[in-house]
C-alpha cells in the first residue's frame, strides 16, 4: 500500500474512532501491515501535522493514539461551546420560533393562542439567544410587541432569506404542532448540513 494512502487512512480511522483511540496493534490488523509500518507512519504524521499548522494533532495516550485538538485553541472552543446560538432549545422554544418563523411579524398573544399555552419564557430564551428580535408594534390595545426572526436564526439554519424556509405544503396536515414542529426543523436541519458539505466541496 502506497504511504500516503495509508496516511489518509490512519487519519480518517482515528477521526471515526473519536476519544476511545486505536492502538497500533489494531490500526495494523485493520491495514493489514505490521506494526513497525504503522509507528513509522504516525511518527510521520505527527511531524507534517505540526509543520503544516493543523488544528488537530496525534497523541498517545494509555497505549493508544487518537487525534486531539490543539490546547492553545481551548479558549475558542470554550466560545463556541457556550454561544447561546449553539445551546439546545427546549420543545417550548422550538414551537414558539416556528410559528414566529412562519407567521411573523407576530406578537406574544397571537403566539400563545396558536400554542394554547404561555409562551414568555420561550419568547425571553430565544431573544437571548439572538434568534428573534422585536421589528416594531401591533396597531392594536396596548401597542404590543411584534417579534421576528433575525440574521443569527438565518445563518443558524444556513438560510439564504426567509423565502428559503420549507414550504409548510411539504408537511404532513396534523393539529399537533409538536410534530409540526419537529418535521420542520428536520426539515432545516437537512438543508444546514446541505449548506455544510457544499462548504467542504
Amino acid at each position: 500500500m502506497d504511504f500516503q494512502k495509508m496516511k489518509s487512512i490512519i487519519e480518517g480511522l482515528l477521526f471515526l474512532a473519536g476519544d476511545e483511540g486505536l492502538t497500533v496493534k489494531q490500526l495494523a490488523e485493520v491495514l493489514d501491515q505490521r506494526s513497525e509500518v504503522i509507528v513509522d507512519a504516525l511518527k510521520d504524521m505527527k511531524k507534517s501535522f505540526k509543520k503544516a499548522g493543523r488544528g488537530l494533532q496525534i497523541i498517545s495516550i494509555a497505549g493508544g493514539y487518537q487525534l486531539a485538538t490543539l490546547p492553545e485553541h481551548a479558549p475558542y472552543f470554550e466560545k463556541l461551546a457556550y454561544s447561546p446560538s449553539r445551546s439546545s432549545l427546549s420543545q417550548a422554544a422550538l414551537e414558539t420560533l416556528s410559528i414566529i418563523a412562519y407567521r411573523q411579524p407576530i406578537t406574544r398573544i397571537e403566539i400563545e393562542e396558536i400554542r394554547g399555552v404561555k409562551s414568555e419564557r420561550a419568547i425571553h430564551t430565544l431573544v437571548n439567544k439572538d434568534l428573534i428580535e422585536e421589528v416594531g408594534r401591533a396597531e392594536a390595545i396596548g401597542r404590543p410587541i411584534l417579534y421576528g426572526t433575525t440574521k443569527a436564526f438565518l445563518d443558524y439554519f444556513g438560510l439564504g432569506s426567509l423565502v428559503d424556509l420549507p414550504e409548510m405544503d411539504q408537511f404532513e396536515n396534523t393539529e399537533n404542532l409538536e410534530e409540526e414542529t419537529q418535521l420542520l426543523f428536520q426539515k432545516l436541519e437537512e438543508q444546514q448540513q446541505l449548506t455544510f458539505d457544499d462548504v467542504e466541496k
